[in-house]
C-alpha cells in the first residue's frame, strides 16, 4: 500500500484547536488499520501572512500538488482583501487552482442531539467553481460591476461542462446510498442559466436509470427541508444555492459545528469544515471539533475509492462510529448539548476509537 500524502493546514481562529483533534484521531485510526499516511504540516492564512508575507506560498502550492489531499482549517476570508499584498483567500485559491469542482456536504441527525424534524440523512452536492460567486466567472477578476454609485450588477456563469461533472458526482453518490436525487434550481426565473443546469443534469440522469430523480425550486426547497428533511437523499445544485442550503441542513442536524465537507476534483481533494473561524471563541477550548473530524473521515473515504484500498474506508467508518458514540453519550461540546471542551471532546473520541479495537 503506497503512503497517502496528506497536507495539514490548521487555519485561523478556532482552526488550530479543532484540527489538532482531527490529527490525533487520524493517527489512532492509521495505526489501528496499518495505514501508511505521510502527514505534512504547513501554514496558510494569517500565520503564513505574518511569517512569509503571503497567505499561500508557492512552496505550499507545490506541496499540495504533490499530495493526495489536504485538510484546510477555517480561514479568515473577510480579512483578505488585497492579493497584491499577499492577502489571498486560501479556500477560493485552492478550489480554483486544483479545480475542486464538487463540494460535498452531508447532514444527518444523531442520537443524543435533540431535533424537531425527525431523523434524516442527506447530502448536498454543490457546484464549486462558477455560479453567482463573482470571483469565479471572469478571467480578468471579479464579475461585479458598479454601473453608477447607485446601481450594481453581478454576473452569473453556468456551463454545461461544470454542470455535467457535478451532476455525475451526485449520481455516483446516490448509487452508493438510497438512489434518490433531487435537482434544486430557480428555473422559473433564471430560465436560461438554470435551464442549462437542469438540461445538463437530466442528460447525466440518463446514464443512471436506477436513480429516482425529481426537481424542486430553491425557495420551496428551503421549506421542504425544514418541514420534512427525511424526504431527501442526495441533492445537487448550483454554487450559491448549495452554499445556503448546506448551512441550513447542517444546522438542522444540530449545529453548524457538525458541518463536515469535502471539496473534490479528479486529482485532489480538500477536507474543510463548513463553518468559519469563530474568532469570538478562539483559544477558549469550547469549539466543536467534529466538523473537522467528519471532513477528515470524508477525505479517507474519498482516498479509499480513488486508490482502491478498503482499509482507508474502514478507518473513515470507525471515525464516524466513534463520533456518534460520543454524541449519544453526551461526551461533546456545549453547542450540541455536552459539557466538555474541545480537547476533552477529542480525548473522548480517542478513548472510543481505542476501545473498539
Amino acid at each position: 500500500m503506497n503512503p497517502m500524502k496528506l497536507v495539514i493546514l490548521p487555519g485561523d481562529g478556532i482552526g488550530p484547536e479543532t484540527m489538532a483533534v482531527a490529527v490525533r484521531a487520524l493517527e489512532v485510526v492509521a495505526a489501528q488499520h496499518h495505514l501508511p499516511i505521510d502527514l505534512q504540516h504547513d501554514l496558510a492564512g494569517h500565520e503564513s501572512l505574518r511569517r512569509h508575507g503571503t497567505t499561500v506560498t508557492p512552496a505550499l502550492v507545490d506541496k499540495v500538488r504533490a499530495a493526495d489531499g489536504f485538510m484546510l482549517g477555517p480561514m479568515a476570508t473577510y480579512d483578505f482583501k488585497d492579493e497584491s499584498k499577499g492577502e489571498i483567500n486560501p479556500s477560493k485559491f485552492f478550489r480554483k487552482t486544483f479545480d475542486l469542482f464538487a463540494n460535498i456536504r452531508p447532514a444527518r441527525t444523531y442520537a443524543g442531539i435533540p431535533n424537531f424534524n425527525g431523523e434524516f440523512d442527506l447530502v448536498v452536492v454543490r457546484e464549486n467553481t462558477e455560479g453567482f460567486y463573482a470571483d469565479r466567472n471572469v478571467e480578468s477578476g471579479g464579475s461585479e460591476i458598479l454601473v453608477t454609485p447607485d446601481v450594481a450588477i453581478s454576473l452569473r456563469r453556468i456551463t454545461r461542462e461544470c454542470s455535467e461533472r457535478v451532476a455525475r458526482t451526485a449520481f455516483e453518490l446516490a448509487m452508493q446510498r438510497r438512489r434518490r436525487l433531487t435537482l434544486v434550481h430557480k428555473h422559473n426565473v433564471l430560465r436560461i442559466t438554470d435551464g442549462l443546469f437542469l438540461d445538463a443534469c437530466r442528460r447525466i440522469a440518463a446514464e443512471f436509470p436506477e436513480v429516482q430523480v425529481d426537481d424542486v425550486i430553491v425557495d420551496a426547497m428551503m421549506a421542504h427541508v425544514v418541514r420534512t428533511p427525511q424526504r431527501f437523499d442526495v441533492i445537487v445544485t448550483t454554487n450559491m444555492f448549495g452554499d445556503i442550503l448546506s448551512d441550513l441542513t447542517a444546522e438542522l442536524s444540530g449545529s453548524l459545528g457538525m458541518g463536515g465537507s469535502l471539496n473534490a476534483g479528479h486529482q485532489h481533494a480538500m477536507g474543510q469544515a463548513a463553518h468559519g473561524t469563530a474568532p469570538d471563541i478562539a483559544g477558549q477550548d469550547i469549539a466543536n471539533p467534529f466538523s473537522q473530524v467528519l471532513s477528515l473521515a470524508m477525505m479517507l473515504a474519498w482516498h479509499a475509492q480513488r486508490c482502491g484500498e478498503p482499509a482507508y474506508l474502514r478507518a473513515s467508518q470507525d471515525l464516524e462510529r466513534a463520533m456518534a458514540e460520543c454524541i449519544r453519550e453526551g461526551a461533546v461540546t456545549r453547542d450540541i448539548g455536552g459539557r466538555l471542551g474541545t480537547r476533552a471532546t477529542g480525548d473522548a473520541l480517542i478513548n472510543r476509537l481505542k476501545a473498539a479495537h
